[in-house]
């Protein structure tokens, strides 16, 4: 399944100069931080209804099935007997059974649009229940402190968290450690994650990577494998070539809300600016165009274009490029190392952000 979005508005020339992404250093404080863990806009409105499983993938169905039961169970109060923690209160009975889903799967096959649709149907107030990535969660933990993070989180009901980063020891384990004690508190849990480096023999899934990496937890998690193609290119038409420097230049100045930006520089610039910061590094945009899109030069530059990426897309923002297609972003040693699947993840968000920004170039 696909999520089509509608290019921007053009007209002649734009009432001012395109802005920059490379002139932007948003500061976020630790209450948006909070406030934020929400699905992105992207996911506003995904729900089980409007997953379409692939026929050929009865995972998919089995997936949607047991979701919206779990969703239904964590229906009633909090763990504790009440919406308010009542810490005085005697310790209730462990709930039976897993309190947490851990949704297994390679990259493409929808499980952020599962994640949030179970989110979405977990009978609760937003403020109970907290969506977002492992980055999200560590940046939330690094702003408020653990102790406060544990207090904050602890009075929901819910916390799903996508793309777990398994590929990061020390976070793993100060995560593992947050999860503890929520689940303590009673609350559910739900998660992805990606692939750990050195384990690519195994395919593209990591349910026995993620059960072991989050040590003590993982009687606390039932696997739900999900089978499937990269639902982002299963029928759809190849991504559009690059245009030329003069287009980009001449869309970004003829589209309201666009962001016109050198390709080199801006890798450059993201360099200093805090991955937790790339989304309010996004706010208001409407197109990113960029010029001279060339190889990304080191792990350590795609690792934060990995990020932005994610950001985009979540934002469902298209991006209208010149120089080499996406595809050729990353090196083959890269595309074969331990990070392969986030970049594969990303060449296929930027693809299909790219046919979105089709159409704001007109001949």
């Amino acid at each position: 399944m696909s999520s089509s979005t509608t290019a921007p508005a053009q007209s002649p020339i734009a009432d001012a100069a395109p802005l920059s992404l490379c002139a932007r250093e948003p500061l976020v404080p630790a209450d948006r931080l909070v406030a934020e863990m929400v699905p992105p806009p992207r996911f506003d409105s995904v729900r089980f209804e409007t997953y379409i499983p692939d026929p050929n993938q009865p995972s998919q169905t089995e997936a949607v099935r047991v979701l919206s039961g779990f969703a239904a169970g964590l229906g009633g109060a909090h763990a504790t007997g009440s919406g308010k923690r009542r810490w005085f209160a005697k310790k209730p009975a462990a709930p039976t059974g897993p309190r947490g889903v851990y949704l297994d799967g390679g990259y493409g096959v929808g499980k952020t649009h599962l994640l949030a649709s179970l989110w979405h149907a977990t009978p609760a107030a937003p403020e109970q229940k907290a969506f977002g990535t492992f980055v999200e969660l560590t940046n939330l933990v690094g702003a408020l402190g653990f102790q406060q993070t544990v207090r904050t989180l602890g009075e929901h009901r819910l916390l799903c968290i996508d793309e777990f980063e398994l590929d990061d020891p020390g976070d793993t384990v100060l995560v593992s450690s947050l999860l503890g004690k929520l689940v303590d508190a009673g609350v559910a849990l739900a998660a992805t994650s990606n692939t750990l480096p050195g384990k690519l023999g195994e395919g593209r899934f990591a349910s026995a990577d993620f059960l072991r990496e989050i040590q003590g937890l993982s009687a606390h998690f039932r696997p739900l494998r999900i089978d499937g193609d990269d639902y982002r290119h299963r029928g759809l038409p190849e991504a559009p070539a690059p245009f030329s420097d003069e287009q980009v230049t001449k869309a970004a100045y003829a589209t309201q809300g666009a962001s016109l930006d050198d390709f080199p520089h801006l890798l450059g610039h993201l360099a200093r600016v805090h991955p937790s910061r790339y989304g309010a590094l996004t706010d208001d945009l409407d197109a990113v165009c960029l010029t001279d899109v060339q190889p990304v030069p080191d792990q350590s530059t795609a690792l934060r274009l990995v990020v932005l990426a994610d950001r985009l897309y979540d934002r469902e923002i298209p991006v209208l490029a010149s120089g080499l297609p996406f595809d050729q972003l990353f090196s083959e040693e890269m595309l074969n190392g331990g990070y392969r699947k986030k970049y594969f993840r990303a060449i296929s968000r930027l693809t299909a952000l790219a046919r979105d920004a089709k159409g704001l170039v007109h001949a």
